[in-house]
């Protein structure tokens, strides 16, 4: 059989699978008392062995009204799992007042999957990341006294666990959980961890302990994970995040599973930054290569990124979220990324019995080249994953007695050991590209409005302190822009005696960007980056003898949050390295 033959046959088995008129199908994925457990090889339910295709979808992320259509297309592509984070900030945005409306409503997206007879994964966190504004975390939490995020601080410790203790129950009560009968197959708490563990040194070994502990006395009656993490406490199973998890990533405890919680299909976008691709051949590389060590499941981060609406998003983060990942902005197919996923699903889905019940062994065939063998010779059953390990090197290897050609840089699947049947570089689905173009029905009616607002004078405040206060806290992350203003008098010797000599207001900023005036004139703007934190506004004015009025509009992007060392009691352990403050520092006005 050749490769094209075989991809031929894939292909024609992807086409059954999406003939028209699908309906969803009673659920019976899981039932009241269903058990979810897992060993070394993989996650169990109802002691059955299965493999887990998952993708990264948010409920807040896309309106309502689409969630069938991108699921119905997830499970198109071949996956049987959704995941979500949970979104503390969206749904407490003040204490113990919830949001589950619109696109908040999480049990109606939990209950849509299973609708669709998929499984889901839960992130609780409650800390995040997501390229969400704050990390999830609302900004109320930052008024509570001696208050230190992600740390062994009870301060933190107690809203966290009220929080998950929340939801949790409120997921209970809708019945969401497998071992209930529901699509809920695993639960996270904390998120990337690791990345700051270092900052809390034996105190995060702690933190980590007790989330881990308060997590599993909740009694989902599903494992709880852990990301980004090559070990986590008791029965919790670490995770791994990244590109290629089947090269870089070691699980030290060889009683759990091998799981994938974030495959990055891209890399997110700020400001400013060029669109970072990653080739569908890549994705398919990194996931045989994580299958053929072990692996069992996979999460596409993200399957569609949807959009940032509102004020959501994380600092410089755009608006659109992951349009690069298999379903872009819109819910549209990216093609080829979606169709060589979808191939790669299939075939591996084809030869499961095989894959999770042979016994497992590898070969080395030459430099950077390896056999991954799956095998049951009772049932004479194998299944092997051919690597070429080697960039911009095609070669050939004998295999059982058999030449196989693997390009550089590509896993092969052989069925039987013998026949190609995929392989990650050869991609048998067209490119397509999205095009824009004015629509007359959704058009026809739109009207730009325009929201003007006038340029405060000093007597217009309600707060005046000798010093500008910070921003987020004044704002208490309610709006993206803050007025600063002030007024002062000049005399005739203040001012340059030449005429070609104009004074200059210079303001040191840790906010994403600024406009000044000065007497209503506009005198300019100035802005940071994600790359470089804060910047220097340093505009020319135009001052006058007499009362002058000087008025600054600050704004932000968003806000990240992660946990400097050495954190103490202060503002700064509060926020973090990657934390835009808007502390406006005014310098005074040089006069030159």
């Amino acid at each position: 059989m050749t490769v094209r033959a075989a991809a031929v046959l894939v292909a024609a088995a992807v086409l059954v699978l999406l003939l028209p008129g699908w309906a969803a199908a009673e659920w019976n994925l899981t039932k009241k008392g269903s058990v979810v457990t897992y060993d070394g090889r993989s996650l169990m339910i109802d002691g059955k062995r299965d493999l887990f295709f998952s993708g990264a979808i948010h409920y807040p992320r896309s309106p309502p009204e689409v969630w069938p259509k991108l699921i119905e297309r997830a499970k198109e592509g071949g996956l049987n799992t959704i995941e979500t984070y949970i979104f503390w900030n969206a749904h407490e945005p003040e204490p113990g007042k919830y949001n589950f409306e619109g696109r908040f409503d999480l049990i109606k997206y939990l209950k849509m999957i299973q609708e669709h007879d998929m499984y889901a994964i839960v992130r609780i966190g409650p800390f995040i990341q997501a390229e969400w504004n704050h990390g999830g975390l609302p900004y109320w939490l930052r008024e509570i006294d001696h208050i230190i995020f992600r740390a062994n601080n009870d301060p933190y410790k107690k809203e966290m666990e009220k929080f998950v203790r929340f939801i949790v129950q409120k997921l209970k009560d809708a019945e969401l959980f497998a071992s209930q009968g529901g699509p809920i197959i695993l639960t996270q708490i904390e998120n990337e961890y690791g990345n700051i563990k270092k900052d809390h040194a034996t105190d995060g070994d702690k933190y980590l302990e007790w989330a881990a502990q308060m997590a599993l006395s909740t009694q989902t009656g599903v494992p709880w994970i852990m990301c980004k993490q090559s070990s986590a406490p008791g029965e919790v199973i670490p995770t791994c995040n990244g590109r290629h998890c089947g090269d870089t990533w070691t699980l030290r405890d060889k009683n759990k599973p091998m799981l994938w919680t974030e495959n990055w299909t891209q890399q997110f976008r700020a400001y400013g930054d060029q669109v970072a691709m990653r080739s569908a051949e890549d994705i398919a590389y990194a996931v045989l290569r994580f299958f053929a060590k072990g692996g069992s499941l996979v999460n596409y981060y993200m399957y569609h990124g949807g959009t940032n609406f509102g004020r959501t998003g994380a600092s410089y983060v755009l608006t659109g979220y992951y349009d690069e990942a298999p379903m872009d902005e819109y819910g549209m197919y990216k093609e080829p990324k979606f169709g060589h996923l979808r191939d790669l699903h299939n075939v591996i889905r084809s030869y499961q019995k095989a894959f999770l019940l042979g016994k497992h062994s590898s070969e080395i065939l030459g430099h950077g080249y390896e056999a991954h063998i799956f095998e049951l010779p009772e049932e004479n059953l194998c299944l092997s994953f051919l690597s070429n390990n080697n960039t911009g090197e095609d070669g050939t290897v004998i295999f059982r007695g058999e030449k196989h050609y693997v390009p550089s840089r590509s896993v092969s699947i052989l069925a039987g050991c013998k026949n190609v049947v995929y392989n990650t570089k050869r991609v048998f689905v067209q490119h397509n590209e999205r095009s824009y173009h004015t629509s007359e029905v959704t058009s026809k009616n739109n009207q730009w409005e325009m929201y003007s607002e006038k340029i405060p004078k000093y007597r217009d405040t309600k707060v005046r302190m000798k010093e500008p206060l910070e921003q987020f806290n004044q704002t208490k992350d309610a709006s993206d822009y803050l007025w600063y203003t002030t007024s002062f008098r000049l005399e005739s010797d203040d001012l340059p005696f030449r005429n070609d000599i104009r004074p200059v207001l210079q303001v040191k900023s840790s906010a994403h960007s600024m406009m000044g005036f000065a007497n209503d004139a506009f005198v300019g703007c100035a802005r940071g980056s994600k790359q470089v934190k804060g910047f220097m506004f340093e505009k020319p004015v135009d001052l006058k003898v007499g009362v002058n009025h000087v008025v600054l509009l600050s704004s932000t992007m968003g806000m990240k949050v992660k946990i400097r060392r050495n954190c103490g009691m202060c503002l700064e352990c509060k926020m973090t390295d990657y934390t835009v403050l808007a502390d406006i520092q005014a310098k005074k006005i040089w006069l030159y």
